[in-house]
């Protein structure tokens, strides 16, 4: 789901702020959710039709996907004189692939089979819609 200037699975803050657990096996480390850790995740799995979608929109935190089961698309926009540009080519999802979107990035996404997917929110999840 990133283009070249987006955020990708080694620079997103999903992977930071692990902790060691004692007496886990060595090697395990895990990040908590949020609200318990302030400095967790939020984790959603989620279920969408086809034929759903999602308006362009932003979340204050970065975001990855996961998609267990299904095909959906996802388009990133710019913003220029409050009007809403497309960004690049739509992106295609299929299952088993996981994408990323840096915190503020607009974008949409249409569920174009059913879906199942793991939704991961660095911090507190947000949705800003973008009109």
């Amino acid at each position: 789901m990133s283009n070249s200037d987006e955020v990708t699975g080694e620079t997103t803050n999903i992977w930071k702020h692990h902790i060691s657990v004692p007496d886990t096996p060595e090697g395990f480390t895990v990040r908590t959710t949020f609200p318990i850790n302030p400095d967790g995740a939020e984790v959603m799995l989620e279920r969408w039709q086809a034929g759903s979608a999602e308006p362009p929109h932003s979340h204050p935190g970065d975001d990855m996907t996961v998609l267990v089961e299904g095909k959906m698309s996802v388009q990133f926009y710019t913003k220029s004189n409050n009007e809403l540009i497309a960004d690049g080519a739509e992106v295609i999802l299929n299952k088993g692939d996981t994408g990323y979107v840096k915190a503020g990035r607009i974008h949409d996404a249409k569920y174009l089979e059913d879906c199942k997917l793991v939704y991961v929110h660095d911090k507190a999840f947000g949705f800003t819609a973008e009109n």
